[in-house]
């Protein structure tokens, strides 16, 4: 097939020639359809006419590629009117690229993924990796996420709230093997810290590294998930915990509150007790009516239930509880950890046992089952009079 390659590459040159592409354009475009032959030839069989079959192809190339410059040149024409001359920041750039992927018109799952292929640089297939799913349908995604914002113009960077969203639901994805979402999202947003002065990047930053830094503890080795207050906190990262708690201090000082730095203030509070008695709960209560009051969500509303059972007592955090709509996700564990504590045993065994069916993981699910078992174990020992050993070891999860 070498030779006969050879010897119709330069009749298929001719022809492009002779149709009016120039001549270093039609040679790039005959190599690209020897190239093609090269591959398909042998799978598909010679055709009948090699030559016509070059000339066909190459000619396609040769349009596209020209589609493509006089498309360039357009935008190029395009950024001069908007872009005035002299030399580009690129702090800007970063958060300008940020802001395009992080569009509000993507999807959350559609933004994370166009900003690990363009701004993280990550391959389509390592992005399709991260998210367990075939690489064709990673293509189609991003393809998808490209066309929403087709003739959007972008000349200044966008709603910084919109990327700090983005970048949180990236660390929330988790782990998973060659491209760890968590450290991406964790290394984009030093990056973008770098570029900007805004107090709610240095918070989301400091929210990510206080809780990276309980990596360690959060799962035993066969895989379990473990709660917060039955981590071996030996295990936490102090390096991590020390950046995390002088970005949100300074962040704080800068007097322009958010979310984020009252979300990474809470962790701090949790980060910085050596044991889970000396948790400054009190504290922690206080950041959450604030937090409540900036975002009134009932998540935060739920996660407020917590602390106020530990300030106040379990009765009065399921008081809290009884406000929420019951179809909250999580509320039946959290009403589980507070009935526990308030000493009604079998009920909280229904709760947690309740709240594993709807569990949206796995070692979530397995958690709340064990901590099912083991209160039906104390209910059955209470009732024949044999000593419980039961100790205040229910744990929200």
């Amino acid at each position: 097939m070498e030779d006969l390659l050879r010897r119709a590459g330069p009749r298929a040159l001719a022809a492009v020639v002779r149709r009016g592409a120039g001549f270093a354009d039609a040679e790039d475009a005959v190599q690209e359809a020897l190239l093609e032959a090269g591959t398909r030839w042998p799978a598909d069989g010679e055709p009948d006419d090699p030559v016509a079959w070059l000339v066909t192809v190459a000619w396609r190339r040769f349009l596209d590629a020209r589609r493509a410059h006089e498309a360039r040149q357009r935008r190029e024409e395009r950024h001069e009117r908007l872009v005035p001359p002299g030399p580009t920041e690129q702090d800007d750039d970063t958060l300008l690229l940020l802001s395009r992927c992080c569009h509000a018109s993507l999807s959350a799952a559609s933004a994370v993924a166009l900003t690990l292929r363009a701004v993280a640089g990550l391959t389509t297939a390592q992005v399709a990796r991260a998210y367990l799913v075939p690489e064709a349908t990673m293509a189609q995604r991003i393809s998808r996420a490209k066309r929403t914002l087709a003739g959007a113009t972008f000349d200044r960077p966008g709603d910084v709230g919109a990327v700090l969203k983005v970048l949180y639901v990236m660390f929330s994805e988790g782990h998973s093997g060659e491209i760890d979402l968590a450290l991406e999202a964790i290394r984009l947003t030093r990056q973008l810290a770098a570029a900007t002065d805004d107090p709610e990047v240095d918070g989301l930053l400091a929210l990510m590294l206080l809780t990276e830094a309980r990596r360690g503890a959060r799962w035993t080795d066969g895989g379990a998930l473990v709660a917060l207050a039955d981590q071996d906190r030996s295990r936490w990262d102090t390096t991590l915990i020390a950046e995390g708690v002088a970005l949100v201090q300074g962040a704080l000082a800068r007097d322009r509150l958010g979310e984020y730095q009252v979300q990474a203030a809470i962790a701090a509070l949790h980060d910085d007790a050596a044991a889970p008695a000396e948790t400054d709960w009190p504290q922690v209560l206080e950041w959450y009516d604030e937090l409540l009051r900036l975002t009134p969500s009932p998540v935060v509303a739920l996660n407020r239930a917590v602390a106020v059972g530990e300030v106040d007592g379990p009765r009065a955090g399921l008081a809290v509880l009884d406000g929420l709509d019951p179809a909250l996700p999580r509320l039946d564990a959290v009403a589980a950890y507070l009935t526990e504590r308030a000493g009604d045993l079998a009920d909280a065994a229904r709760r947690y046992a309740r709240a594993a069916a709807t569990a949206t993981s796995v070692p979530e699910r397995d958690h709340l089952l064990r901590q099912a078992a083991r209160l039906n174990a104390a209910a059955r020992r209470d009732s024949t009079g044999a000593p419980t050993g039961v100790r205040d070891e229910g744990r929200h999860t």
